[in-house]
């Protein structure tokens, strides 16, 4: 499991005499995801990059609000999901205001609105401004991706357009393997928006066959899967995960 789920946040930040939390420096936020200007209406999640840990609870001190200032009320589950290194939080779209049909929407209505501008803010400080795109129920189409080509005996990056973006911590749900399956070391990126995958190898790319393997839970922002989709009835559940290969080749030509 690659997240750590944060309890009793509140009561050891209640537990922090007033003074000693003042005189904390403010975290420092280096990105958030989705990282595009525009996100979909049915965004099921979204990541907070801190550049060092922070203490206490985080969810109290972030605000979703329209351009106007209107605050969303409880926009997210009060869950906060924290990477190993305890700087990416990851927060979740209550799924019951996201899918249609379910309750939660029906009392509460969706959480966001095609056409509208919303603002991400921590501590009072804007972070991160969207504007709200029509829904997305497609999900990534691995067969619709384009790779680049790469020449031998370079550390050309590999890059991969996708057919649009998917979440910003799958960069690690990607992979590059040799003729012999044997996993090419190197660095993973994601960029533009999450609509580009870029792999850099820790060695010179060597002439031959290769494969890109994608992971079947890969996903984007609104919880389509690669080969399913998060807006699924009960009669009708998502297949079964399963990853992809795509083939590309190393050549001088």
């Amino acid at each position: 499991m690659r997240w750590r789920l944060l309890i009793g946040g509140m009561v050891l930040a209640a537990a922090l005499p007033a003074a000693a939390q003042a005189a904390q420096p403010a975290p420092e936020v280096v990105a958030v995801q989705p990282s595009g200007a525009e996100v979909p209406t049915n965004l099921l999640r979204l990541s907070v990059v801190f550049a060092a840990p922070i203490e206490g609870a985080a969810l109290p001190r972030i605000a979703l609000s329209r351009a106007d200032g209107r605050l969303l009320q409880e926009p997210f589950l009060q869950q906060e999901l924290w990477s190993p290194d305890g700087k990416v939080l990851t927060l979740l779209f209550h799924p019951g205001r996201v899918k249609t049909g379910l309750i939660a929407r029906e009392r509460q209505g969706p959480i966001l609105s095609e056409g509208e501008d919303v603002v991400l803010s921590f501590d009072g400080r804007p972070i991160k401004r969207w504007h709200i795109g029509p829904v997305d129920e497609n999900g990534p189409v691995a067969a619709a991706w384009k790779l680049s080509t790469v020449r031998p005996g370079t550390r050309e990056p590999f890059m991969v357009s996708l057919d649009g973006p998917i979440d910003g911590r799958d960069a690690g749900y990607l992979a590059v393997v040799d003729a012999g399956d044997h996993l090419v070391e190197g660095e993973r990126q994601l960029r533009d928006g999450e609509t580009t995958w870029t792999f850099t190898p820790d060695a010179a790319w060597k002439a031959g066959d290769y494969r890109l393997m994608v992971h079947g839970t890969l996903e984007d922002p609104s919880g389509n899967r690669l080969g399913g989709h998060f807006e699924t009835s009960i009669d009708s559940p998502q297949p079964a995960a399963a990853d992809v290969t795509l083939d590309f080749k190393v050549s001088s030509n």
